[in-house]
């Protein structure tokens, strides 16, 4: 292994990927890994996107929405891609938002429930 370039399965094992997780991102070219014969190896600018596409997964980015950003550099260059991701974030930190305030009042009855489950339970006699 050249310490520039990771192998499929040294890919897979540093990002605790799934084989098939890695050649879905190549096939829906989010990954161009270098081919030689069968084997693939990729190089910092894939690890470097890789974990971009890890990362932009854990936001709750789509596949597609990471894609298409990934590809505004490619195209256009860094202000644009830059521009791009700010109105992302923004997007996704509002629905983010809207989560966990939904997640917290489903908390709160959940909390009023087990209280009120807890006096009943308090109420009824011993058996």
């Amino acid at each position: 292994m050249s310490e520039s370039r990771l192998s499929f399965k040294e890919m897979c094992a540093k990002f605790d990927v799934t084989p098939r997780t890695l050649r879905y991102y190549e096939y829906i070219e989010l990954l161009q890994p270098e081919k030689e014969g069968r084997a693939r190896f990729y190089g910092p600018r894939e690890v470097a996107r890789m974990t971009l596409i890890l990362r932009g997964r854990r936001f709750g980015f789509s596949l597609e929405e990471i894609r298409q950003w990934l590809l505004i550099y490619r195209q256009k260059g860094t202000r644009p891609q830059l521009e791009a991701w700010l109105k992302l974030a923004d997007r996704q930190l509002d629905a983010l938002g809207a989560q966990i305030a939904e997640l917290e009042a489903a908390k709160a009855d959940l909390k009023a429930l087990r209280a009120t489950a807890e006096e009943e339970l308090a109420k009824l006699p011993e058996e």
